[in-house]
Order: structure tokens, then sequence, then C-alpha cells
């Protein structure tokens, strides 16, 4: 039988909250600078009596204890404040994906069952459009206002910064049980609603730890560490920025918000501020490495964590030569999202700059705390020897218990007791993972399974080609076979060719690489190529496009 302690004073052991993270910046860096662009700059001492008047405020228009509090803001200082004053006051903060379509916006607001919404007037004449549709909202608070804006809902006008002006600081955020709900956000598939996933004070809190620790333990770059001025490019309604602002702020580094997404502001605040560590998905790297100022932006010793999808190895090769100490990591909405990472070491280092990219880019070592294992549809382990392909399954304290309301759902994510990525990979006798494909993703012709990411990854390397996609469309004599959609660079746009392309493959064929078989005998030229709400390839809006002959992505 297990023992179990039960000495005097265990019972009253300090329970894990999102509160006990301002603690240490508030002891050992109180005068440290959190900056949005050129609008705001303040200290972390007047952060915390921000995050106290955001909560009076907010309990003033009637928030209490369960109740959720939506957010609809680019990446700002406020968005920071509400990332601790909400749920240290016992309520829920729920991230609205901005990127979604405003039928599904309106879904996961209903579903959240939203009260009170601090929006941004960008979005206003959404929220007046859709004002019908949510009977549960009381109260809209307009974040950045333009003075002509009217409340998008019934009832009077409020202003953040007038709100927060008037409240008084010393708000009593009680201790509660860390089993709280902290956080709740919808997630995006390939079919179906949104579906809604929420994340714990005690979750929360052990992912935070577990992430400093897999980012501040490498002695070779890829490390997120004191002393580092941080800037997020991965929108912070994604799962909490992929909770890196939770891990800035117990660092007490400076921290930089650069609100919406806009090459030319972010290299500028890079250069401006000094930032040094950043995380994103492929397409912003890529966004910032096109952009004409960044040529002459110095990009020398900024660290770049990529992750949401692939880090192909001519993206990093790109970022690399440029001076970007940029690596890859691995998640899921469902996992809060932090799993694994990649860890050079001093031999990865010492060896040819090939593998050395190679090892950048792959999917990496589990964090700390993360049972990972790749297995068969029996749930048995497959072989250690970085070739033989399995399902990647995972455990760790901080992923989310299901779907909320979705037992079924939430029952085929947790089937034998692993939650399952769906993500096709290998591991080797390192255990380094390799993400080879996600499961719905993955081509197989003739019997055998083609990687779409190679795929990509390959056509990638080649000079002319700007962006690539690979999906899989049904064929009557192979049960599949890849369609290439590629975007070609500008200065080469009428003189990139399919036939080009496939000469370009045949030498990681004769290579051994890729088998013949895998090179697609289609490849359709675009201009753009459609994403999803989070910046990822939307590989099912191109099959439907390319099933129905439309090679062509709306603008």
């Amino acid at each position: 039988m297990v023992r179990m302690l039960n000495e005097p004073g265990t019972q009253n052991s300090e329970p894990l909250l999102i509160a006990s993270l301002l603690r240490t910046p508030l002891a050992t860096a109180p005068h440290q600078q959190i900056v949005y662009r050129d609008v705001a700059r303040y200290d972390y001492l007047t952060l915390k009596t921000r995050i106290g008047k955001l909560a009076r405020a907010l309990a003033d228009l009637g928030i209490a204890e369960g109740d959720t509090v939506a957010v609809m803001d680019w990446d700002s200082h406020r968005y920071l404040e509400c990332y601790f004053a909400i749920p240290m006051m016992g309520a829920v903060l729920m991230t609205v994906n901005l990127r979604l379509s405003p039928a599904q916006i309106a879904y996961t607001l209903q579903q959240s069952k939203a009260r009170v919404l601090l929006v941004h007037h960008d979005f206003v004449p959404l929220l007046r459009a859709l004002r019908a549709q949510l009977p549960l909202v009381t109260h809209a608070v307009l974040l950045e206002p333009d003075t002509t804006d009217e409340c998008p809902f019934h009832g009077e006008r409020f202003d953040y910064e007038t709100l927060l002006a008037v409240a008084d600081a010393d708000f009593d955020f009680k201790e509660f049980d860390e089993r709280a709900v902290a956080t709740t956000f919808f997630t995006t598939g390939t079919t179906g609603l949104p579906k809604a996933v929420c994340f714990t004070h005690r979750q929360i809190m052990i992912h935070t730890l577990a992430v400093l620790g897999a980012l501040a333990s490498p002695q070779h770059g890829q490390s997120f560490r004191q002393g580092d001025v941080y800037m997020p490019m991965t929108p912070m309604f994604h799962v909490h920025a992929w909770g890196l602002p939770y891990v800035a702020t117990l660092l007490g580094v400076k921290q930089v918000y650069p609100g919406r997404y806009e090459p030319t502001r972010l290299l500028a605040l890079r250069e401006r501020e000094g930032v040094s560590y950043s995380h994103c998905v492929p397409t912003i790297l890529q966004m910032l490495l096109d952009a004409p100022e960044s040529a002459t932006t110095d990009l020398r010793g900024w660290k770049i964590t990529v992750g949401g999808a692939a880090l192909g190895e001519s993206l990093a090769r790109a970022a690399l030569a440029r001076g970007i100490d940029v690596f890859a990591a691995y998640g899921m909405s469902e996992t809060c999202p932090f799993l694994t990472a990649t860890r050079l070491t001093g031999d990865d280092q010492a060896t040819d700059g090939a593998a050395e990219i190679t090892r950048r880019c792959r999917t990496g070592l589990p964090a700390p705390l993360v049972d990972l294992r790749i297995v068969d549809a029996e749930m048995q382990d497959v072989p250690h020897d970085g070739e033989t392909m399995g399902e990647l399954v995972v455990r760790a304290p901080w992923l989310t218990g299901g779907y909320v309301d979705d037992p079924i759902a939430t029952a085929e994510l947790w089937q034998g007791g692993y939650l399952h990525t769906r993500d096709i990979a290998t591991i080797d006798e390192q255990g380094v993972v390799q993400i080879r494909d996600r499961l719905k993703d993955v081509i197989k012709t003739g019997g055998e399974w083609i990687s779409s990411l190679l795929l990509e990854d390959l056509l990638g390397r080649h000079a002319d080609v700007g962006e690539v996609a690979v999906v899989g469309i049904a064929d009557e004599r192979w049960g599949e076979r890849p369609v290439a959609v590629v975007v070609p660079r500008a200065a080469t746009v009428n003189l990139l060719d399919a036939e080009t392309l496939r000469l370009h493959l045949a030498a990681f064929v004769q290579s051994g690489q890729i088998p013949k078989y895998a090179v697609p005998e289609r490849i359709e030229f675009v201009e753009t190529i459609p994403k999803t709400s989070v910046g990822k390839i939307d590989k099912k809006h191109l099959r439907v496009m390319l099933g129905a002959g439309v090679p062509e992505p709306p603008n």
C-alpha cells in the first residue's frame, strides 16, 4: 500500500496558482521593463498594480469566481495583464482565436459562456454584427478604442484604461484549489466545430516550470534565460503563446509586445529593444527573412524557437546564414502545448554544417516530465532505430483532460491511457524524435507510405521555391499520389517549372533519400497557399481544391 504523508502542516501546503509566478520577478527584477510597441513602457511593479486594478474593475462589472472573461486583442501588455488578473481572481480566461470565421467566433463565445468581452477596436464591427448571437455577454470593455467606437452591446461603453485609472489596486486575491480552471480556448481540427480545452492553475504552473527547465538547460544556444529580451511572435490567443509569457514573467526578463504582426515593426522592435528570444511558426520566420528591412537589420544572436509546423532545412539554413540561432520545438493545443525541443550538444556543433542543420530541424527530445512513446496500432513500442514509424503518444502532468462536453472525442484522445497526437514519428537510439507526418496527411501510394513533410522539405531546398505544400490526392491505380503546390520566389516566378523540380527531386532519389515513386507527377504553381487560423498550411483546403481541379486558392 502506498504510504501517505499526513504530518502537521502538510494540509496547509501552498497551492500551485498562477499568482505565485509574480513573486520572483517582483523580488529580483521589480524595475525590469515591459514594452508595448511605442505606446506603453512600465516595470513589473506597475504590472502588479495594473493586475490588481483590472481584477477590481472586472469584479465591479459583476465577474466572480468561475465566470468567463473573453479577450480579443493583438499581442499587448494588456493581454499579459489578462493572463494574470482573470485567473488570479478565480475567473476563467478565454482567448478568442481572431483568425476564425465570424460564425466560429460566435460559436466559441457561446460555448464558453463568456460574460464580459475585452475587445480591441479592430473587432468592434464584428461583435456588433454578432450581438444577437451573444445573449450572455453583459459588458464589452474597449481595449484600444477609437474615439468613434460605440459599444458593440447594449448599455454603457467601457474603456480599459479609464476603468483601470479609477479602480483600487488592492484587490484581495484569495487562495483557492489549484485544480480550478484558469484558461479555456478552442482547437480547430480538420473536421467539425472547434473543440474546447481547459487548463487548470496546476497544469499551467507545472508546464511553466517544465518549459523553463527545457529551455534554460542547453549548454550550446537554444536557450531562454535571465538576461534575454523576450518578444512573442506566436499569437497570445493561441495556447497561451505557447506558455512563454508565463515563463518570461517568472524569469523577470524584459518583455516586448508587438501588437499585430507586421515585419517592419517586428524588425524595428528587435533592433530598438534588443530582442534576443522569440518563437513563431515557419511562415512568420520566412516573412521576416523576406522583408526588405531584413537586409539592413542585424539579426545575429536572435534565438528563435520554431513550432506549429515542421522547420524545413532550407528555412533553417537561411536563418542561420543571417546569424539567427534557430531550432525546432513541438506540441499541440491539447498539450498546453510544449512536449519536445531540439537540444544541440558540443558534438553536434563540431560536425559538418549539414548535420547540424538536420539536428536543429528534428522534433527533438522530450521536455522534463514528458512520458513519450512511439507505438504501433496495438500500442506496442516500435524499435528505437530512427526508421520504424508509429504514432506519437504522450503523458505529462499538464495535458488537457479532454474536450469540454465531448466524451466521445475525449475517449478517442486518451485511448489506452495516453494522449494520442495523431502524428506519425520515429525515435532513434538517443531518444531524438522526428515527426514524419500527420496521420491524416501521410500519403499511401501502392501500399507504401510517403511523408508529405519530407517531400516539402526536399522541394523547399530548391533556391527558387518560396513556399511548398504536398498533399495526397485519390488515384484509381495507386490509391493516392502526391501533388505538390509551389509558390515560386518573386524573382523567378516565370522561370520555375515542374520539370525543373522533378529533376531536383531526382537527385534525392539517386541518393536514396526518397523512392522514385515519391516524385509527384503533378506540380501546381500558385501565388499563395491557404493557411489555417494558426498559420499552418491548410491541407484539407488544398485537397478539396486539387481534387476539384482548382489549383489556385482564393486570395
